[in-house]
């Protein structure tokens, strides 16, 4: 269970990540949005959970280019914030939106 101290710091990474992307110019990053991130306790590592619209090519690219630009991304969150350490970033496919258009389908197809 997340502290409420560990809860802002997750959520000020994820507005400070997620803009950042989408500064990026990087062409193999497609449409990212940032669900959520995992700060590790002593703040020196934090998972990134994306999701990403397209295809699973489209996909693997854009994870390929996100791991390429996390010195870019961490720069941005040492500009943007007052943290002693800069956290470093690891970045993963969060497959609960998949999951959940999953359910909504087989909910579907089970109603008369």
């Amino acid at each position: 269970m997340a502290t409420p101290r560990m809860r802002r710091i997750n959520e000020v990474l994820r507005e400070v990540v997620g803009a950042a992307i989408s500064e990026l110019s990087d062409p193999r990053i497609g449409f990212v949005t940032v669900t959520s991130v995992e700060t590790s306790p002593d703040l020196r590592a934090a998972k990134v959970y994306v999701s990403v619209l397209g295809s699973e090519e489209e996909r693997d690219a854009t994870m390929t280019g996100l791991s390429s630009s996390h010195g870019v991304l961490q720069s941005k969150i040492a500009a943007e914030t007052r943290m002693k350490r800069t956290p470093t970033l690891s970045f993963h496919y969060d497959e609960t939106v998949e999951q959940g258009m999953r359910i909504s389908r087989l909910l579907d197809e089970e109603e008369p």
